[in-house]
């Protein structure tokens, strides 16, 4: 993985040797747990868009505290725009389902840097917070999960039942007769519209489930005693007594464990010859996916934005969740009793269908991940 005494990225750039320059290589780049430079041609990656933080600046109260009060802020004006939209008179639903994204993107980042930086906090007021804000955001995603859910097995559906089974998506014995598939395209013709009919049954009641269950969230003391704390958050920080002037290593160290904490999830990954029907193994992917999004919340709070190397990686872990997601709701789906024949092949079909996703969302991510030595084989 990576040495003690190397340079990790959150750790701001020190001051550049004379001759040197802000943009010039490390003299150990070659070392474990280095970036890939072989998707760029060679050359080395941009530094962060923002520019790497002065390490001077680099203290609870010069970095932590905006970033908590600017995040407290957002959380403000995204609950500010969800109220306005979401009133009888406005037709914008498109409006206020922005709102709940950037209300719910706010509630991440503040919950993730108390759970990252809780030692530079409060730890009493921390953990709390961080419980009521993982409890709204969670059930703020659920509407929107269950509404893309419909519409990536609906869509996979009318795909996969049209004039051919696509070649990737089909996985076929050898000598398999074209009478058999042309059979076999019939029987999933017949139960492709049952089986989308079900599921959108299936998933549009949990959908109005998750929406009431939001409306009577955000209506509740709970959810009011949050946004107290929140705005309270948005002009004073509580901070842990003590670290008020403590040097950047109070904010540098619990960065790097995070970053340590992803590289050996990610390191231990499963290889990529295991069969994508395994569902044991997508814990372990969701995990990795919930360490890579701490450490970017991290990241933006040393060095004031995100990994641009890690955008890639991250998004095919995004595909990965959803691709697992609905490939349960398919299995569950196929599970319903007395269900016609063709209805359940048509499920079972669009279940390998998105379990070869799955496969497909574990490539990209190995293909994008920046750490060479994380992902190479033993």
């Amino acid at each position: 993985m990576r040495r003690p005494d190397q340079q990790t990225t959150t750790r701001p750039t020190p001051d550049a040797a004379p001759g040197t320059t802000p943009d010039t290589p490390p003299a150990e780049a070659t070392g474990p747990g280095t970036r890939r430079t072989a998707d760029t041609g060679g050359a080395a990656r941009s530094p962060d868009p923002a520019g790497p933080r002065p390490a001077g600046d680099l203290t609870t109260e010069a970095a932590l505290a905006p970033y908590l009060r600017g995040q407290a802020a957002e959380f403000l004006r995204s609950l500010r725009l969800h109220h306005e939209h979401s009133a009888p008179a406005d037709s914008g639903g498109h409006d206020a389902a922005a709102a709940t994204r950037a209300l719910r993107r706010s509630a991440r980042r503040i919950s993730g840097s108390l759970h990252t930086f809780r030692a530079a906090l409060d730890p009493l007021w921390a953990d709390q917070l961080r419980t009521e804000l993982a409890w709204l955001s969670g059930i703020l995603a659920r509407e929107h999960a269950y509404a893309n859910r419909l519409t990536r097995l609906v869509e996979a559906l009318h795909q996969l039942s049209g004039p051919a089974l696509p070649a990737a998506r089909g996985v076929r014995a050898a000598g398999e007769s074209a009478a058999s598939d042309a059979q076999g395209r019939a029987a999933l013709g017949v139960g492709a519209a049952r089986a989308g009919a079900l599921l959108e049954r299936r998933l549009t009641l949990a959908r109005t489930r998750s929406h009431s269950a939001a409306l009577q969230a955000l209506g509740s003391s709970r959810f009011h005693a949050v946004a107290d704390a929140v705005a309270l958050l948005a002009s004073d920080v509580p901070l842990s007594p003590g670290t008020a002037g403590r040097t950047a290593e109070a904010l540098l160290e619990p960065a790097e464990r995070a970053e340590q904490r992803l590289l050996t999830a990610v390191a231990a990954l499963p290889p990529d010859d295991t069969e994508p029907y395994n569902e044991a193994q997508d814990a372990a992917w969701h995990q990795a996916r919930l360490l890579l999004r701490l450490h970017r919340y991290a990241h933006e709070v040393v060095l004031g934005a995100a990994d641009p190397a890690l955008t890639g990686a991250g998004h095919a872990l995004d595909l990965h969740r959803d691709a697992v997601e609905a490939a349960g709701a398919a299995a569950a789906a196929a599970r319903t009793p007395r269900i016609a024949p063709a209805t359940a092949y048509a499920l079972g079909v669009l279940h390998a269908d998105q379990r070869h996703e799955v496969e497909a969302a574990r490539t990209v991510f190995r293909e994008t991940w920046p750490y060479a030595a994380a992902l190479s084989t033993p």
